[in-house]
């Protein structure tokens, strides 16, 4: 006859086997490599159930998975997907050089709980036809990316506008490190008339300031202990806001770059938040932001921050 402390053990080890078949059952991760597979899911796991999307280039890091542990907070069910678009690098280079990490990336967002990754081919997205659909984003495209990336926004706003076909969430995760992207892609649903709710997600940084990017894993230690600077140039130039001096902000700025051996400034605007329009002087009541992007060798740097 087992005795009382043989009955505990068994009635704990019972407890700990449901509880770790549970979390199995919880994080079961389904991956998807076509259309079809995923819609078919997604129709049936989907009924009466909120859909957040988390679109991502893979080399997922700590800002990334930040956006999909936001998604998993609002949402019943969350879907990530994993693409590295060719219409939105006007670089070749950038391209084949854009970094691949799927196996850890899949591992990660399992880890948080993910429900589904969808991590299609190109053939898979664009058939027979690479090439980007042309947007009227009522020149929010043509300043900054836009002109230095010249097709940049048309690219981006395809392969997202393709999501949320395939995918039909009711919210979309976009980091603010993007901020001009995040603009436009909200452009795009108003001229495209997609009922999703886009919601903007704050720059997620390192210790030192340096706004994560999956481009950092591609710095020289020493263009990495140059690149926290682009950080604090912009907490400098927010305070050096205050003075109402626009030229003495861009002016500031620029110094702080020209002595600088890793890092080369490409550009540095002052816009306003919504429109992104460069204003010759402050108005009242209106919100600005600054913008900037560095080049540390041939890697390129962005980040921006909210001056009032």
């Amino acid at each position: 006859m087992l005795q009382n402390y043989e009955i505990i053990c068994i009635i704990r080890f019972k407890i700990l086997s449901l509880t770790v078949l549970l979390t199995l059952f919880n994080s079961l991760m389904e991956v998807f490599k076509t259309i079809k597979s995923l819609q078919e899911t997604l129709s049936v796991k989907v009924q009466n159930s909120t859909l957040g999307l988390v679109p991502t280039m893979g080399a997922l890091h700590e800002g990334h998975l930040a956006i999909v542990k936001r998604a998993k907070a609002e949402n019943d069910l969350v879907v990530a997907s994993i693409f590295v678009n060719p219409t939105q690098f006007d670089k070749k280079e950038d391209l084949d050089n854009y970094p691949s990490t799927l196996h850890t990336d899949l591992e990660a967002l399992e880890n948080l709980g993910c429900d589904f990754v969808f991590v299609p081919t190109i053939e898979e997205i664009y058939r027979d036809n690479l090439q980007a659909e042309t947007f009227d984003f009522d020149n929010l495209d043509m300043v900054m990316e836009g002109k230095f990336r010249p097709g940049h926004f048309d690219g981006v706003a395809t392969i997202v506008k393709k999501l949320f076909q395939i995918t039909n969430p009711q919210r979309a995760y976009f980091g603010e490190k993007d901020y001009q992207q995040l603009l436009i892609i909200k452009k795009m649903v108003q001229l495209e008339s997609i009922p999703v709710n886009i919601i903007p997600v704050a720059i997620y940084r390192e210790s030192d300031g340096l706004a994560m990017s999956s481009r950092n894993m591609r710095l020289t230690d020493a263009q990495r202990s140059a690149a926290p600077e682009i950080y604090q140039t912009l907490l400098k130039s927010k305070k050096l806001f205050e003075s109402n001096d626009l030229q003495k902000v861009k002016s500031f700025v620029k110094n702080e770059f020209i002595q600088n051996k890793e890092l080369r400034l490409e550009y540095f605007e002052i816009a306003d938040s919504e429109t992104l329009i460069a204003p010759s002087h402050i108005l009242p009541n209106t919100r600005y932001r600054a913008f900037i992007a560095v080049f540390a060798g041939e890697i390129r740097l962005i980040d921006n921050i909210a001056l009032n």
